[in-house]
């Protein structure tokens, strides 16, 4: 169902790009219909909702690269998707762009973490030698098929190295071509300043609440020079929430009445992961005969 919208066409305009983070079919079906220029597939959410393991480089290239294709075979918002690493070597990061291309995704994401990698709000990261990852981006550059087909370049150096070896990586990146830089985790409003500041590009903002950086709202984002804020954990803490209450509710009452929670009715879920394209096709078809 990948639309026309092109995430190139937008940050061309300069709109400020807000993406949710969608982990599995549902989110994407429910984000997809809202509006937002792009959606934002969640390494930390496929790991979890598909392997129920946590976002520590155990999810494989397979793994990612067909959950990516089944989510843009079902919305039409550009999706960005998170490639970890580049899962290995050179070799691999062409592969992994292809791969991700093929499936439909308009900008890719390469760290430069060491692998295996980690949720960029946790502890322990350590990051390669910056020469490293510019074999990397050049080589996802080279891979891409598509000039529209964006990278994502992302340091993870703020935490073990301080933010001016971040910065400074940001800037590498940045000339050596990667369409958008990422500085993951800056600790206060006033470093996502100095990155917005001292980085020549568009600049992607990772907001997730409770995590290592403060959540800062879009216009002041806009204002310090970024172009797009993503929100991975949004959605999922959200479901995670409501499943507990309306769990609970089912094991202390015996029925869902009463439950402090909103729920959609049945012909709304049934809208939403595309029954009535089925029933029609029934019509057409079927009940014919």
């Amino acid at each position: 169902m990948t639309g026309t919208m092109r995430l190139i066409d937008v940050l061309k305009r300069d709109e400020f790009v807000v993406a949710p983070g969608v982990f599995e079919m549902l989110s994407a079906r429910i984000a997809d219909r809202m509006g937002f220029h792009a959606l934002y597939m969640t390494g930390y959410g496929i790991s979890a909702s598909y392997l129920g393991l946590p976002d520590a480089g155990i999810a494989t290239y397979t793994d990612m690269v067909s959950r990516a294709r089944t989510i843009t075979e079902g919305i039409v918002t550009p999706l960005i998707a998170d490639a970890d690493t580049g899962f290995g070597g050179l070799i691999n990061v062409r592969h992994t762009v292809r791969g991700y291309e093929a499936a439909g995704v308009q900008a890719i994401q390469i760290e430069d973490q060491e692998m295996p990698k980690k949720c960029g709000h946790t502890p322990g990261r350590r990051v390669v030698a910056m020469d490293d990852m510019l074999r990397k981006i050049e080589v996802a550059l080279d891979a891409r098929t598509r000039q529209d087909t964006l990278i994502i370049a992302r340091t993870d150096a703020r935490s073990g190295l301080g933010l001016d070896e971040a910065i400074r990586r940001g800037k590498a990146y940045a000339k050596a071509g990667a369409d958008i830089i990422f500085v993951e985790a800056p600790e206060s409003e006033e470093e996502f300043q100095r990155v917005g500041g001292e980085i020549d590009a568009w600049l992607l903002a990772n907001m997730v609440p409770t995590g290592k950086s403060p959540e800062i709202s879009v216009e002041r984002l806009q204002a310090m020079g970024f172009s797009l804020a993503i929100y991975p954990t949004a959605g999922m803490t959200a479901a995670c929430s409501a499943l507990k209450v309306a769990y609970d509710h089912i094991r202390a009452h015996g029925t869902t009445q009463g439950a402090a929670i909103s729920s959609i009715t049945m012909n709304e879920l049934h809208d939403l992961v595309g029954f009535p394209e089925i029933w029609e096709f029934e019509r057409r078809f079927v009940e014919t005969r």
